[in-house]
């Protein structure tokens, strides 16, 4: 059903995990103990999802995709980063990630924070570097990055999951659209300032409706699959929510409800690129993104 969504997925994935090497050498990275932490925490695993939806992004507005592998690079680097200090001690304290061990178990705490921080820091230096746009789009790149994973973006959404102060649905929606939305709004985004210096603020609500949509989904399947699921499944340990009291879309809703909201929010998604030719992929992006089981 997926075949071409597929391929494209794994031909983009290819050529991100090819770039993110070069990124990744010794050239821009030194070639230490943290350097190694940093290649194992982001090459070699991984959906590439944020990737792709960058490239995917540009394509559809006119772009070629090279010219958004950088920014898709940067935002992969910033993802691994986050997902490194997620499963520290101090945070969710997992030891298995993408179905090896966790950065931390296999480098030590120091170097994974280190590994982690430096990722973050790269990015941008990856995202300034991109030859293949106008410096209009590059500073709204870095821009859009460092809000993404910011105060307001990631970080302010991991600050509230580790805070556990979500007492209402509606708290948990803020929580997750900061952790998970912000940095998939960040990747699309990317994309289509990669494509056209000529911005558009509908374009941008209708790009910004349709990450929502998506990475709300996408977190709901997540927490579905965190009780559904097995860790061999999921290349990392299930029910760590439990274990570590969290809340989920499951503290306030039934699966069934749950499943209809994913995919509400999935229909949501879709009717917000329904007027760009060529939307189709991103399309059954997000039906694949519901209907995914790892």
């Amino acid at each position: 059903m997926y075949e071409e969504l597929q391929s494209a997925l794994r031909q983009d994935a290819a050529d991100i995990e090819s770039a993110l090497c070069d990124w990744l050498s010794p050239a821009y990275s030194g070639d230490t103990v943290l350097a190694q932490a940093m290649r194992y925490a982001v090459l070699g695993g991984g959906k590439r999802i944020r990737g792709f939806l960058a490239l995917s992004f540009c394509r559809l507005f006119g772009g070629e995709a090279k010219m958004a592998l950088p920014f898709a690079c940067a935002i992969e680097m910033i993802h691994a980063y986050s997902l490194v200090h997620d499963d520290m001690p101090c945070m969710d304290n997992d030891d298995m990630r993408r179905g090896k061990a966790s950065c931390h178990r296999a480098f030590g705490e120091a170097n994974a924070l280190l590994a982690g921080d430096t990722l973050l820091t790269q990015a941008f230096e990856v995202a300034s570097l991109n030859m293949d746009v106008s410096e209009a789009a590059r500073v709204r790149a870095v821009r859009a990055l460092a809000q993404g994973a910011g105060a307001l973006g990631m970080a302010g959404g991991q600050y509230y999951d580790l805070s556990d102060t979500c007492a209402s649905y509606e708290e948990l929606y803020r929580l997750q659209s900061m952790k998970t939305g912000a940095l998939i709004r960040t990747a699309c985004l990317l994309g289509y300032y990669a494509a056209t210096d000529k911005v558009d603020p509908k374009d941008e609500r209708n790009i910004a409706k349709y990450a929502e949509g998506i990475g709300f989904a996408f977190q709901i399947v997540d927490d579905l699959l965190d009780v559904r699921s097995d860790a061999i499944t999921l290349g990392k340990p299930i029910g760590s929510d439990a274990k570590n009291d969290k809340k989920t879309i499951l503290s306030f809703l039934s699966e069934a409800d749950a499943e209809q909201l994913a995919a509400r929010c999935t229909s949501e998604a879709k009717a917000a690129l329904a007027d760009y030719p060529g939307a189709q992929i991103l399309c059954d992006l997000a039906d694949y993104l519901l209907e995914r089981r790892f």
